[in-house]
């Protein structure tokens, strides 16, 4: 009974051992990093949000020297005036918020610039690593960069400079 036993553990161990999936770890966030493509972009991308920024900042300036005025001429100004200078505030107020929307909104300019110059990067390590993956017989890959918390991985199991190499940076 005991010999039963014990070989059926060892098959059970067989068939499992059998049956393991095999998996790798990336980082992307390393990856792209040193990925001369990428730092270009991302450095357009951050001179392009600056100037953005630079411009909106300049209207905000603009608009709180407008509220400063009016709070200053209000007790002198009669009620049409005061109506009429409140109303080009509120426009004003509201050009700036749509202009802050529309460059760093939700799909705005920023987010449709980013996919133009970052996506075709991203595509690109994407499909080096599905490349790799096929011709290594990975299960799986994880990406420890973002999102997924990782414990512990065993270094050996890191596979970013295969992507590297896959891509040609390395």
């Amino acid at each position: 009974m005991k010999k039963i036993m014990i070989a059926a553990c060892c098959l059970l161990f067989a068939a499992t051992a059998s049956m393991a999936q095999k998996y790798a770890i990336i980082d992307t966030r390393y990856i792209l990093d040193k990925m001369p493509d990428y730092s270009k972009a991302q450095k357009q991308l951050d001179d392009i949000a600056a100037d953005w920024q630079k411009d909106i900042d300049a209207k905000q300036v603009s608009l709180d020297k407008m509220y400063k005025d009016y709070e200053a001429e209000q007790v002198m100004l009669s009620d049409d005036l005061k109506k009429k200078r409140e109303d080009q505030l509120f426009l004003k107020e509201k050009e700036l918020r749509d202009l802050q929307r529309q460059r760093f909104g939700f799909e705005g300019d920023l987010f449709k610039k980013r996919q133009e110059l970052i996506k075709p990067i991203q595509d690109k390590v994407y499909n080096a690593v599905q490349k790799i993956a096929v011709a290594r017989g990975y299960d799986f890959v994880l990406d420890k960069s973002e999102g997924i918390t990782i414990i512990f991985a065993d270094p050996k199991l890191d596979k970013s400079e295969d992507v590297l190499r896959e891509l040609g940076v390395r």
